[in-house]
C-alpha cells in the first residue's frame, strides 16, 4: 500500500426524497449487486412505515436511531514486546457513522422476519428504544474498551 497520498474522499450526492447525505450513504450500503433502485425502495418504505408507527418525522427518527448505535470507544490491537494488548481509543466521527450503518444493516439482515422491510423497520424501532442487536453491539464494544482501560497508556 502506497504511503505517498491520502485517499480522496468521494463526494456522495444526497438522496432524492429526503435530500440527506447520511441516508444516501445508508442506501448505498444497503445496495446488493448494484440494485440501487431496489435498496431505495426498501429504505423509503421502511421510513414510511416507521413514520406511521411512531408518529414523528422519519428522517429525525433515522438519525436518532443512528445516534443510539454510534460507538464512542473501540479497541485496537497493539503489539508491544511480544504481547498483544487491546488498547481502547476514541472513534473518529466518520468511522462512528460507518460502524453504526454497518451494524444496523447487519443486524437487520440477521433478523427472523420474511421481508427486509419488516426486518429493517423492527431494528430501527429497537434502536430508537435503545435495545436490539445493533445497540447491544455498541454496548459490547464500550464494555470491552472499559475492561481494557488499563492499557490506554499504550495509545499511539
Amino acid at each position: 500500500m502506497s504511503r505517498r497520498h491520502v485517499a480522496e474522499k468521494r463526494e456522495i450526492l444526497p438522496d432524492a426524497k429526503y435530500n440527506d447525505i447520511v441516508l444516501a450513504k445508508f442506501i448505498n450500503c444497503m445496495m446488493f449487486d448494484g440494485k440501487k433502485s431496489k435498496a431505495e425502495a426498501i429504505v423509503y418504505s421502511v421510513l414510511d412505515y416507521v413514520e406511521k408507527k411512531i408518529g414523528q418525522d422519519a428522517i429525525k427518527v433515522f438519525h436518532m436511531a443512528l445516534e443510539n448505535i454510534k460507538p464512542a470507544l473501540e479497541v485496537r490491537s497493539r503489539r508491544i514486546g511480544g504481547a498483544t494488548y487491546q488498547v481502547p481509543i476514541e472513534v473518529r466521527s466518520d468511522r462512528r457513522q460507518v460502524l453504526a450503518i454497518r451494524w444496523l444493516i447487519d443486524s437487520a439482515r440477521k433478523r427472523d422476519k420474511t421481508t427486509m422491510v419488516d426486518r429493517l423497520s423492527g431494528e430501527l424501532i429497537d434502536a430508537i428504544n435503545n435495545r436490539g442487536v445493533a445497540v447491544k453491539k455498541r454496548e459490547d464494544t464500550h464494555r470491552m474498551a472499559e475492561a481494557n482501560k488499563a492499557f490506554s497508556h499504550y495509545r499511539w
